[in-house]
């Protein structure tokens, strides 16, 4: 077991380390941590200058990011032999101050958390489709115990009805996106050449597949679709299993639970070699949403769409270091 006592800074530089490694739209990485090392605290500040006006204007998906990243400090404190204590939204009149995470008291290891944090470095997120290998049965039951553990629920979407009813309305919605001038001009800030790499962001040739090779269509990075609109052909064998991560409520609280347990998903799948592809497209498009809603969550509100499956390749996309996005907490004279 580790023990950090005296050198507190450098657990806070460890546990934003792991932070950083959760998922974001577009790689914005939207996240800012500010650690007092006096007060025992990292808190976790969403960043309004990455947020997506467009695609993202309500800043929900924001949120989903950050509190993935949240879910990583909890279990980056354990690894360390603490108890993480989270106090959310610890300041209404600051929406961006997302939540204060205190190190708590000492506490023995335990098999699961080191598990789950192994897979940090394990997860990354699948663009195209998927191999054709059967999805673990067993697995199912546990990731939702997983998500509900965060306070969210986890449906396998497994009729051809609804499969194909879900893969209908992401098609719409990435139509729509590609169509609006607007949407395509967010999406190439954050997309990248490989002769111009950056610390975040999308490169460009992340696809080794047209975005249109699975019936879920992906986004267009590369700009593949207006250069070659081949008909598309779908392997339904590589789609994997879909899910849709919802929530009771649809509130920034609500969005915080989202991302800790698509987080805690995510590594509980990563630890069994099952990667994600998200396709949150027709969750960005209001109408779309609703019918989401109405037709394949229950009623409850849906905050992510994922295909699960393991993965031909998978791709690490970079994250900018430590020292850009943990600061120190302001003093009275800043």
């Amino acid at each position: 077991m580790i023990v950090v006592r005296a050198d507190r800074c450098r657990a806070s530089t460890y546990v934003v380390r792991a932070a950083v490694t959760a998922p974001s739209l577009y790689n914005t990485q939207p996240w800012i941590f500010v650690a007092d090392d006096q007060d025992r605290t990292i808190e976790v500040h969403a960043d309004a200058a990455r947020r997506l006006l467009d695609t993202d204007p309500e800043g929900r998906e924001t949120v989903i990011s950050c509190g993935a990243a949240l879910f990583n400090i909890r279990l980056a404190m354990c690894h360390l032999g603490f108890n993480p204590v989270v106090e959310s939204f610890p300041r209404p009149a600051d929406p961006a101050f997302l939540a204060r995470v205190t190190w708590g008291t000492h506490r023995h290891l335990v098999p699961d958390d080191e598990r789950l944090f192994a897979a940090l470095r394990r997860r990354h997120t699948v663009r195209g489709p998927l191999l054709a290998e059967p999805f673990p049965s067993s697995l199912a039951d546990v990731l939702r115990e997983n998500a509900r553990g965060e306070g969210a629920m986890l449906d396998f979407i497994t009729g051809r009805a609804g499969r194909r009813h879900l893969a209908e309305l992401v098609r719409i919605a990435e139509d729509m996106r590609r169509a609006r001038p607007e949407c395509s001009v967010e999406q190439t800030r954050w997309t990248w050449r490989h002769f111009e790499p950056r610390s975040d962001g999308i490169p460009a040739d992340v696809h080794v597949t047209h975005p249109d090779s699975s019936s879920f269509a992906g986004r267009d990075y590369a700009g593949l679709a207006r250069s070659f609109p081949t008909p598309r052909q779908h392997r339904q064998s590589r789609t994997g299993q879909v899910v849709i991560l919802s929530t009771d409520r649809d509130d920034p609280r609500a969005w915080l639970r989202a991302g800790e347990a698509l987080q805690r998903v995510l590594l509980e799948a990563a630890d069994q070699g099952v990667m994600a592809a998200f396709h949150t497209q027709p969750l960005e498009v209001p109408f779309l949403r609703a019918r989401i809603r109405q037709a394949l969550s229950g009623g409850a509100f849906p905050q992510l769409i994922l295909r699960l499956g393991y993965a031909p390749r998978v791709r690490p996309l970079p994250r900018r270091p430590v020292a850009e996005v943990l600061r120190a907490p302001r003093t009275a004279d800043s």
